[in-house]
């Protein structure tokens, strides 16, 4: 039976995601290598598209790296996503007596109740900055692979 991985294969691997441009070149950004193997359903949007195609196609047992560009990879930032929220709604989000400290991780809730991300980036006036672009936006990334077993 080929044991290479297919669109809908159910994986167990190790891989660190490096990046590989800006200020932080060179730092692992995650790494399973020193720890328990991860586990990945393909297409179900546990990874982007654009991380899970090059695993396409290699095999059981094989380790291998690959590169991506920012824009193949989580998108280039984008400058309208850094927001400005009221302290009202931060409040409301994080709790009255919550403190923050810069690229503090905050998530809010939408009216439409679904959850969102951002980094809070500083107060200015009575609104609080937050990034809510992906950590690796605007990063190219070094993806370093070891596939375990293939389902």
């Amino acid at each position: 039976m080929d044991k290479s991985v297919q669109p809908n294969s159910y994986l167990t691997l190790n891989y660190r995601i490096t990046l590989n441009s800006g200020d932080g070149k060179g730092s692992v950004f995650i790494d399973t290598y020193d720890g328990k193997p991860a586990t990945l359903q393909m297409g179900m949007g546990q990874w982007p598209e654009s991380l899970e195609k090059p695993l396409l196609g290699h095999s059981e047992g094989e380790t291998f790296s690959y590169e991506l560009s920012a824009a193949q990879a989580f998108g280039e930032r984008n400058p309208e996503l850094i927001q400005a929220v009221t302290k009202k709604m931060l409040a409301e989000n994080a709790g009255e007596d919550a403190t923050f400290e810069v690229n503090d991780m905050v998530e809010f809730t939408a009216p439409n109740g679904a959850k969102f991300s951002g980094l809070f980036k500083g107060f200015q006036d009575d609104t609080a900055l937050f990034d809510f672009n992906h950590p690796l936006a605007g990063v190219d990334l070094k993806v370093d692979v070891t596939i375990i077993g293939v389902l």
